[in-house]
């Protein structure tokens, strides 16, 4: 069997099971012909369990208009948002404080986010998501 060809390769990010038609789901696929009912359902079925969340899908379109999906791990700042219960980060980092986190969610966010993070081991993996945390404002504790 010949191998397909790719048309698109199209990142969004979308609430877990709570994808819809509507934009940002229908303007990124729309124009690619690709059934954008079909991909709502099998997007919701799949983060089911995650509702809430935001979870980025990288979705590869193919010529004949199929299309496969793969599920990322959410964006740091979304987690240590969780972690330090903040709404949002700091509008002025730097200057300002708008929580704090424990290494030990530090460390918690690293091993999630290890997947998708261009990291050799935990260590680096900490030092990006500290990096992460200090642009968002939050302050790392002991």
């Amino acid at each position: 069997m010949a191998k397909k060809k790719v048309a698109a390769i199209v990142k969004i990010q979308i609430p877990a099971g709570k994808a819809t038609p509507a934009p940002p789901v229908g303007t990124a696929l729309g124009p690619h012909g690709v059934g954008i009912m079909d991909f709502v359902k099998q997007y919701n079925a799949a983060t089911e369990a995650q509702a809430g969340t935001i979870i980025p899908v990288e979705i590869t379109i193919f010529e004949d208009r199929t299309f496969t999906f793969v599920l990322k791990t959410p964006p740091a700042p979304v987690l240590l948002r969780e972690k330090a219960k903040v709404a949002k980060g700091s509008s002025n980092p730097g200057k300002q404080t708008a929580g704090s986190v424990t290494e030990a969610d530090i460390e918690e966010v690293a091993k999630i986010k290890m997947p998708d993070l261009n990291a050799y081991d935990l260590e680096a993996a900490k030092q990006q998501i500290r990096g992460t945390a200090r642009s968002m404002g939050l302050t790392v504790t002991a």
